[in-house]
C-alpha cells in the first residue's frame, strides 16, 4: 500500500511540476529538457514499476501499456510501457510533446526528419537523423512533430515511462511512416489500465 501511495504522490508531483514549467512560455526544446529531467527522477524509482503491479505482456503479446496518471482526463498523461524483445514500432509522430524515461532495459529510438514536400497524400520520405539507446539513467524528449521509431533488442523485457502533453487515446492525427514503401497513414493506439 505504501508503494502505491508513493507512486501516486510522485506521479502527481510530476504533473504539478510540469504544469508549472508549461505555464512559463510556449513549449520549446529547452522546456522539454526540463520536463525530461523530472521524468528521469521518476523513472529512477525502479521499485515503483515492478511486475507485481504492472505485469509483463503474455507470452503471445509484445506490449502492455498502463495509464499511471492523467491531468483531468484531457491533458498531461503518464503511461508505463512494458515491452518484450522483438517489439518494433514503425516511425511515427505524436502530435503532442513527449518525454520517455527508462526504468529498466534498453530500447533503440531512431529519430527522423520528413524531407518530402507533402504534395502527394499517403506518400512520405524520411531522413535518419540520430539513433538513441534509451536505457536507465537517460531520457528522450520530442516535440509534437518529431518522428521516431522504436525497437526492443536483446533478451530482457523493458519498462519505460512515457509522458505526453495529451492522452494517447485523444491523438487522432498521428502519422505512421513506412520507410520501405515511402508511404504514411494515420496511426491507431490502445491502452490497458490498471
Amino acid at each position: 500500500m505504501e508503494t502505491i501511495q508513493t507512486r501516486e504522490e510522485l506521479a502527481q508531483s510530476l504533473l504539478d511540476k510540469t504544469r508549472g514549467i508549461l505555464a512559463q512560455r510556449p513549449v520549446d526544446r529547452a522546456m522539454l529538457k526540463e520536463i525530461e529531467g523530472v521524468v528521469t527522477e521518476l523513472s529512477d524509482q525502479t521499485h515503483l514499476w515492478g511486475n507485481d503491479d504492472f505485469p509483463e505482456p503474455a507470452a503471445d503479446e509484445q506490449q502492455n501499456r498502463y495509464l499511471i496518471a492523467q491531468d483531468r482526463g484531457i491533458g498531461l498523461s503518464l503511461y508505463l510501457n512494458v515491452m518484450r524483445p522483438g517489439k518494433k514500432i514503425p516511425p511515427h509522430n505524436h502530435t503532442t510533446w513527449a518525454c520517455i524515461g527508462a526504468v529498466e532495459g534498453a530500447e533503440i529510438n531512431t529519430l527522423y526528419e520528413r524531407i518530402d514536400d507533402r504534395s502527394v497524400e499517403g506518400k512520405a520520405k524520411l531522413k535518419e537523423l540520430e539513433i538513441v539507446e534509451l536505457k536507465p539513467g537517460n531520457a528522450l524528449a520530442m516535440m509534437a512533430n518529431d518522428i521516431h521509431s522504436v525497437e526492443i533488442c536483446g533478451d530482457d523485457i523493458i519498462r519505460h515511462l512515457h509522458f505526453y502533453g495529451q492522452p494517447l487515446e485523444s491523438l487522432e492525427n498521428r502519422i505512421m511512416y513506412d520507410l520501405e514503401n515511402g508511404s504514411c497513414k494515420t496511426m491507431g493506439i490502445g491502452v490497458k489500465t490498471k
